[in-house]
């Protein structure tokens, strides 16, 4: 496929979501516009990241920390926020605080020190969210912190220092109705908003989900396969 062809494969896509996004605004009562949009690109090369800030992208997500720092080295000169969503391991939290504007996958306390000591190396506040569980009570966490765990969780981020605390993160699990789990993560939404007012960012929903999260009051989605396409292999 030619860059051409690309672009606009890319641009019909593009619109295709920004239009579902917008209609779901509007059933949900909510403003146009009031719903962001992160393209998620992992696997997918810096070209088409190149291609997204020409269709006018400005948010960008990554899963991979070696992936991520490349790219966003790459694409340093185009001014993107680079929202890493993936897991994250410890050993891995300063480094990923060096390049990436957002982390949404915070889900333990003993990420924060880490991801706060890169933030101070860089010189750039990192802003973080909190990546909430939304599995049944009594199930496996396949990530995510428990939400009894997440008042002390908050409570370090906003005393650590080169990090701001932003909001919830959440993914709907596998095999549920995402209505009903974003409901739960509303309701989660709500206890965290009363201690941390500022704490208001709220991601949630993907290709396949997005129209219920915006429902719930997501102000983000993250998108990928219904932009960019099947993703390949992974390298």
């Amino acid at each position: 496929m030619s860059l051409q062809d690309r672009r606009e494969e890319l641009e019909r896509n593009l619109a295709g979501v920004r239009a579902r996004i917008d209609r779901a605004c509007a059933a949900a009562g909510r403003e146009p516009g009031s719903v962001g949009l992160t393209v998620v690109t992992k696997f997918f090369p810096a070209s088409d990241v190149r291609l997204l800030a020409e269709l006018g992208v400005t948010d960008v997500g990554e899963n991979r920390h070696q992936e991520a720092e490349a790219k966003a080295a790459e694409c340093a000169d185009l001014g993107l926020r680079w929202h890493y969503i993936g897991g994250l391991q410890s050993n891995k939290a300063a480094a990923v605080a060096r390049y990436a504007d957002v982390v949404e996958s915070v889900d333990r306390a003993k990420l924060v020190g880490r991801l706060a000591a890169g933030a101070v190396e860089r010189g750039a506040e990192v802003e973080v969210l909190l990546q909430v569980s939304l599995d049944p009570p009594g199930a496996d966490h396949r990530a995510g912190a428990d939400p009894d765990d997440l008042p002390a969780l908050a409570d370090a981020v906003e005393a650590a220092d080169g990090l701001r605390l932003a909001g919830l993160m959440a993914v709907a699990p596998l095999g549920e109705d995402p209505a009903e789990a974003f409901a739960r993560l509303a309701a989660v939404r709500a206890d965290l908003l009363r201690v941390h007012p500022g704490a208001a960012r709220l991601s949630a929903g993907m290709s396949g989900d997005l129209e219920q999260a915006v429902a719930a009051g997501a102000t983000h989605v993250r998108v990928g396969s219904a932009i960019l396409g099947s993703r390949p292999p992974a390298r």
